[in-house]
């Protein structure tokens, strides 16, 4: 069996320091703001997968239902050598790729979390015993040097997840992207569709409150890491269509007038009544959007794939 190697580029005090500075600048802000990162403890990853399976939440198997028609395509179409994921997480989905990439020598999963990459490294490994398999412990927004790897390379990037990002964010990420790969690699890149607003925010905002909990864990983590005094039960869920900029906002909104301290970053903060904090920005797309913001960022789109209900598209896109 292939070992599997963990290079760590984040300091051990990284996720410390971001936790601090995101918290004290997004609730000493107006609005109030959170990045949905914080959402991500062992208990809000918990959440995240159960949300998968709710009936409402149709990302996951509407991406799945893609990769399972289109992965010998996409093997085809890339010949990868070296398979690179962002915010690799569980690598269940990659599962399907790993299968169809048949020339596939090096598997890169890239993640902040160490025990993630090692539980999923080692699965891996036992069902592809000749794959070499080289962690990253990394943040993928704050630059990523990546290993020699032998190409063509595919870098993929699932689940919606640049969709979290704001305009801004996103071009900047994906001229990362373009500067990580050479000419020949190719980006696998997961978007949500625009959609009717009914659909949309049932999915984040499910039955049973799943979603509900798993936007109020964000202050679950605060609490724990920074000695906040946050109540869960002073706040309500709120998921919103905004139809300008076509995106979903999760919010928190203070149920009535407080103040919550946070002795970790020396904060307090008050709370108006009705006063919200955004958590989460989920951006969904059109084909000619996607085309027009890998174009910008010198990635020409390829292949273009949506599941058989139109509800999420998996596009491939090489470097110029």
């Amino acid at each position: 069996m292939s070992p599997l190697s963990i290079t760590r580029t984040l300091p051990a005090d990284a996720t410390a320091a971001a936790l601090r500075a995101d918290v004290s600048q997004g609730l000493a802000g107006t609005p109030k703001q959170l990045p949905p990162k914080w959402f991500y403890d062992a208990r809000g990853s918990e959440l995240f997968d159960e949300i998968t399976t709710l009936p409402e939440y149709y990302p996951t198997r509407a991406e799945r239902e893609i990769l399972l028609a289109v992965a010998d395509r996409i093997a085809a179409a890339t010949r990868a050598r070296t398979l690179i994921e962002l915010g690799s997480g569980s690598s269940d989905k990659t599962r399907h790729l790993l299968r169809a990439l048949t020339d596939l020598d090096t598997y890169l999963p890239i993640d902040v979390s160490e025990s993630a990459l090692r539980a999923a490294g080692e699965a891996l490994l036992a069902e592809h015993p000749g794959l070499t398999v080289h962690a990253l412990v990394a943040d993928f927004q704050q630059g990523i040097a990546l290993p020699p790897t032998p190409g063509p390379r595919l870098l993929a990037f699932l689940g919606g997840t640049i969709g979290n990002l704001l305009p801004d964010e996103r071009a900047d990420f994906l001229r990362s992207v373009h500067d990580l790969l050479s000419p020949g690699d190719a980006l696998l890149l997961g978007t949500d569709l625009v959609k009717d607003e009914a659909t949309l925010v049932a999915a984040y905002d499910d039955a049973r409150g799943v979603t509900a909990a798993f936007n109020k864990n964000v202050l679950e983590v605060i609490n724990r890491e920074l000695g906040g005094d946050f109540d869960p039960a002073d706040f309500d869920h709120v998921a919103l269509w905004n139809p300008e900029c076509e995106w979903i906002e999760m919010r928190l909104r203070a149920r009535e007038e407080l103040t919550v301290k946070i002795p970790g970053i020396d904060l307090a903060v008050p709370f108006a009544a009705g006063e919200e904090v955004r958590t989460e920005v989920s951006a969904k797309f059109r084909k000619d959007r996607v085309q027009a913001e890998l174009h910008s960022a010198g990635l020409e789109l390829t292949e273009w794939w949506t599941d058989s209900a139109g509800r999420f598209a998996l596009s491939l896109a090489v470097r110029n």
